[in-house]
């Protein structure tokens, strides 16, 4: 099998090394187009921390051999800097293996699974890296189930949310003394603070 691995991250390289030593893996971390798929006579594409959303005529060439990791507990979370949102607005912590469809993060899940991330010791940083950590392990163990079609996929069933990168920008300021380094307790009381004190609405 021939896959393109699409990525922007090196976080996720200690992946493609272990799936370079089961599979021919193209990695790709500008914006795919049909030639990519075409040209390399891809089988199967990886999406994995890819900063490009990939339209649906790319897909198209696929069928339903096009997979998404995403870490958080879809429907909760699709799109952008899921890990911060989870911690700011209370919602279900996790990772997913998820089938690509047109939608940002919308397509038919075929494995999640909830993480427990204890407030107060982590970091967002560290809370990142377990994440990570956990949908490669989860990855790992269910690749051959994936690539054979024995997994079965389910609708999202529940509205959840989604965030855009821009959605970040109006809260920088709390991440503008420690960055990623913030614990996870104070990014969600500065949180509060700022949404109190700016009277958005959540």
């Amino acid at each position: 099998m021939k896959i393109l691995f699409l990525t922007n991250n090196e976080i996720t390289k200690s992946l493609i090394d272990w799936l370079k030593k089961k599979e021919q893996v193209v990695v790709l971390d500008e914006k795919i187009s049909k030639e990519d798929i075409l040209s390399n006579k891809i089988n199967f594409l990886i999406s994995y921390n890819y900063k490009y959303i990939i339209k649906e005529d790319v897909l198209n060439l696929l069928s339903v051999k096009a997979i998404n990791l995403h870490i958080s507990f879809l429907p909760w979370n699709r799109g952008a800097h899921p890990n911060f949102w989870s911690f700011a607005e209370d919602s279900p912590k996790g990772v997913t293996i998820h089938l690509m469809d047109k939608g940002i993060d919308t397509g038919n899940i075929l494995i999640q699974k909830k993480i427990f991330i204890d407030e107060k010791k982590e970091t967002l940083k560290s809370s990142y890296e377990i994440l990570h950590r956990e949908i490669q392990d989860l990855f790992k163990s269910y690749w051959q189930e994936i690539k054979k079609g024995k997994i079965k996929p389910e609708k999202q069933k529940e509205r959840g949310s989604i965030h855009y990168k821009k959605d970040l920008e109006k809260f920088e300021q709390i991440l503008s003394t420690k960055g990623w380094d913030i614990s996870v307790l104070e990014l969600k009381e500065k949180y509060k603070q700022f949404v109190e004190n700016n009277k958005l609405c959540l």
